[in-house]
């Protein structure tokens, strides 16, 4: 690793620390979502992240975020797949880059993140995104900045539990072996030890779907963590909660803190939910 990312990463782990990054990528993939309409507004009330994940046409809209001291991290998007574009029920998983680690540099972003499906059911489709990981991995050696590698299922929804473990064990071992520094990946329950444990780097818990209630999202967070996460990457969980920045606030206690979900709730003033 050079000088360059060492620093950086750093900074996303803060001393070493565990990292909450907030995701507004989901625009690039699903369009227009309530939430994530109106970005520049949006991330005004997230400024207590570690860092903040955008798609790379957003870094020029939402550069006054990140242009001061302190500010969060820039994570910046380097591919394109369709199984993020869940409403059109794609199965393929392909994936495409959009831009490379030095572009995504030039932008201002402190890490770049690439995403990775396998066992898509086409190995040639396989072969081809990983060799995009491979290629985002050679480019950040140059350009300096981390790689946040996500290991993102085929069609994981769908999934049985058992093969939906297998396939994230897979996965990040293969992200890591090809060079990321942070694995992005899906809380999986029980065994998301067993996926910490097998890789040497950082591993990162996303959200996925909003969840029914703001203290369910909050309680994956603890669960994940108490598993060995070094943090977790959520989006539509802090940016469609009631109260945004309250329920980061709470993330972060129960992330860096170890603050018990139903105390963070209440030490940050979320309040009563409706049943989900």
């Amino acid at each position: 690793m050079t000088t360059g990312q060492e620093i950086r990463l750093a900074r996303l782990f803060d001393g070493g620390r565990n990292a909450v990054v907030v995701a507004l990528d989901h625009g690039l993939y699903n369009g227009p979502r309530p939430g994530f309409n109106d970005l520049p507004s949006a991330v005004g009330q997230l400024g207590a992240a570690d860092a903040i994940l955008l798609s790379p046409g957003m870094a020029a809209h939402l550069g006054h975020a990140f242009a001061r001291r302190g500010a969060p991290a820039m994570i910046v998007r380097l591919n394109w797949g369709t199984q993020y574009a869940t409403q059109w029920k794609y199965h393929e998983s392909r994936s495409v880059p959009v831009l490379d680690a030095a572009e995504a540099a030039s932008l201002g972003a402190d890490v770049a993140l690439v995403g990775m499906s396998v066992r898509t059911g086409s190995e040639a489709v396989d072969a081809e995104n990983v060799e995009i990981v491979a290629r985002a991995v050679r480019g950040k050696r140059q350009a300096g900045i981390p790689l946040i590698g996500e290991v993102y299922p085929a069609g994981h929804e769908d999934l049985p539990p058992e093969e939906r473990q297998e396939q994230i064990a897979v996965g990040c071992r293969i992200v890591s072996e090809l060079g990321v520094d942070v694995v992005k990946t899906f809380y999986t329950g029980s065994r998301f030890r067993e996926i910490v444990d097998a890789v040497p780097i950082p591993v990162l818990a996303l959200g996925s779907r909003k969840l029914p209630r703001e203290r369910d999202a909050l309680q994956l967070a603890a669960e994940a963590i108490a598993s060995g996460a070094r943090g977790v990457v959520f989006g539509r969980n802090v940016l469609q909660a009631r109260d945004p920045e309250r329920f980061l606030a709470a993330l972060l206690a129960v992330v860096k803190e170890s603050v018990a979900p139903d105390e963070a709730a209440a030490r940050s003033g979320l309040g009563e939910e409706a049943p989900g």
